[in-house]
């Protein structure tokens, strides 16, 4: 028997929210990543692990926002803690690897296409590890060619998100890409869940695992909270904010001057007289 799938219980609310869950960590995470193009070596692995778990976060927190009006009209559906919390350390363990290769390479050529696969892979395997948490009674099946398909579309989604982080062109250039960013994931995870049926179970069987409710408040509080973090900090560093570089980094070492300084003089140099100049008279003591 095939289950009565709903993915929008709650209209176009949850939709809505998740994306611009999806559209905050991207934001944050890019110009996180943005920002330690900036900076010396010693705080580059600072901001890119910022960044990485602003986006992991932020695609987490949109995946199961978006769960939240999941129904299937036959069954109640509950969720294993465990499964739905090591679904977030892939997300940000996986992204925080394909931005690291851009952060130290480049988002350019090789770099930018292994990191981008690396880091759609991440947002594709978050979705589907999380999907796997679910509790109901009953079995997921899947459209093979449509979770191929969705799994393309994160991989070109994070490819281009990349790509738009190193080109370093100001705060509103980062926020376009998010946005495009953020479309890309909720255009991953309903064309993922649109390969989804549901085949239930003959017999009825209670589903085992916390509810949606029970889930609700470390899935937004805690995610939610990081991500207002990012932005506090993103919010008090201007340059971030400005994209600008921070002075202009010769040897990207802190301390090493970005220009060579020259030493004031303590002592007045001697005074040279030119022939056929006499310098002032000054009276003498007899």
């Amino acid at each position: 028997m095939q289950g009565t799938i709903d993915g929008f219980s709650y209209g176009l609310v949850t939709p809505l929210v998740a994306y611009l869950m999806a559209c905050l960590g991207g934001a944050l995470g890019l110009r996180c990543t943005t920002r330690s193009m900036l900076v010396s070596q010693s705080w580059r692995p600072g901001w890119l692990a910022l960044g990485s778990a602003a986006i992991g976060s932020g695609i987490w927190t949109m995946h199961f926002v978006a769960m939240m009006g999941f129904t299937v009209k036959e069954t109640p559906i509950h969720y294993d803690k465990l499964m739905t919390f090591a679904s977030l350390a892939v997300a940000i363990v996986m992204v925080g690897v394909g931005i690291f290769i851009v952060g130290y390479k480049g988002a350019s050529g090789t770099a930018l296409f292994t990191g981008g696969t690396i880091t759609g892979l991440g947002i594709a395997s978050m979705h589907y590890l999380g999907m796997a948490g679910m509790r109901l009674n009953g079995k997921l099946e899947y459209n093979t060619f449509t979770v191929a398909v969705s799994v393309a579309i994160a991989m070109v989604a994070a490819t281009a998100a990349l790509w738009a982080a190193g080109q370093v062109r100001g705060l509103m250039w980062s926020v376009g890409a998010s946005l495009v960013m953020g479309l890309a994931v909720s255009g991953m995870h309903y064309t993922g869940m649109a390969a989804l049926s549901v085949h239930l179970h003959g017999t009825e069987a209670p589903a085992t695992g916390d509810s949606p409710a029970a889930l609700l408040a470390p899935m937004l509080i805690g995610p939610l909270a990081f991500l207002l973090l990012a932005g506090a900090v993103m919010l008090f560093d201007p340059k971030m904010v400005m994209g600008k570089p921070a002075g202009a980094p010769v040897e990207h070492k802190p301390g090493v001057p970005a220009h060579a300084t020259v030493p004031h003089p303590t002592r007045r140099p001697p005074l040279r007289r030119t022939l056929g100049q006499r310098g002032p008279r000054t009276p003498q003591n007899h």
